[in-house]
């Protein structure tokens, strides 16, 4: 079973073993269509798309952030249509380092399904190598899909609220420094940061060839995080590229924490809640 990453070697002798599960996590917030578009255009043989905005969200809402929990219904049915199966091995993958497909790793664990790995420089890596691609549509699997949440997974903003007011929280904000200091703001109403989150890049976990750095240096980058006594929470714009912290941690080694699903884009919502900029 693979639970945090994969090698491109390792998933090319899985493609054709029954019950794998290839997923498609390509989505440029720019071009919301782009991804789905370059699915159809070539993909991992066997892989089926998941959409960022429409299968790994519900619709946001005036107090939500950008990508709420989608609902376990619909999580549920897509389960089924991707054929994910109670144990079958599922991969994602897309083309941006793990930075959207992590959030469905995420929520395949949230769902209760542990055999789900990313594959570790995308698709990118799987075409230097000169590995299979296709055009061909999958159908539907069909099936009727199957969750078993896992408790304490996530966090609401009334929890980081209160656990941050109490100080016994660490939450981590995954986006760039520019961002995390305030100085650019490209997706949300306000630039800046939640007092008191300490900004750990999730691009940081990735070597030049984009590839996951080694447990052994991703255990020395969290290490001292995860000696801290208080829990670690992760947050970023939407809850997305969080969850690149999230994976980097489990594949350390470490307890990886819990996600702020709301992040950023929701804790902006409520005027009152304080923002802090700079680096500090």
């Amino acid at each position: 079973m693979h639970t945090t990453l994969i090698e491109t070697g390792q998933l090319a002798e899985l493609l054709s073993s029954a019950g794998i599960v290839v997923l498609d996590c390509r989505f440029d917030v720019a071009r919301p269509d782009a991804g789905r578009e370059a699915w159809r255009q070539g993909h991992i043989p066997g892989a089926r798309y998941v959409d960022l905005d429409r299968d790994m969200a519900s619709v946001p809402d005036d107090r939500s952030g950008r990508h709420p929990l989608p609902a376990m219904d619909s999580f549920k049915t897509l389960l089924g249509r991707l054929g994910v199966t109670p144990g079958g091995q599922v991969v994602v993958y897309d083309d941006a380092g793990g930075a959207i497909a992590a959030r469905m790793w995420w929520l395949l664990r949230w769902a209760g399904h542990e055999a789900v790995a990313l594959l570790d420089g995308g698709l990118s890596k799987w075409r230097r190598e000169g590995r299979p691609v296709s055009a061909e549509l999958v159908p539907d699997a069909g099936l009727r899909g199957s969750v078993s949440v896992r408790e304490g997974g996530w966090m609401s903003t009334r929890e980081v609220v209160e656990a941050l007011a109490a100080g016994r929280l660490q939450l981590l904000d995954a986006r760039a420094p520019e961002r995390y200091r305030g100085e650019v703001e490209a997706l949300d109403s306000r630039a800046g940061h939640i007092p008191g989150s300490i900004n750990v890049p999730f691009r940081d976990n990735l070597s030049e060839d984009g590839t996951f750095r080694s447990p052994a240096e991703l255990q020395q980058r969290f290490a001292p995080l995860a000696a801290d006594a208080r829990p670690i929470c992760h947050s970023c714009g939407s809850g997305v590229t969080a969850c690149h912290n999230l994976l980097a941690m489990a594949h350390a080694g470490l307890d990886p924490g819990q996600l702020y699903v709301g992040s950023w884009s929701e804790w902006i919502r409520d005027p009152a809640r304080p923002v802090a900029v700079g680096a500090d």
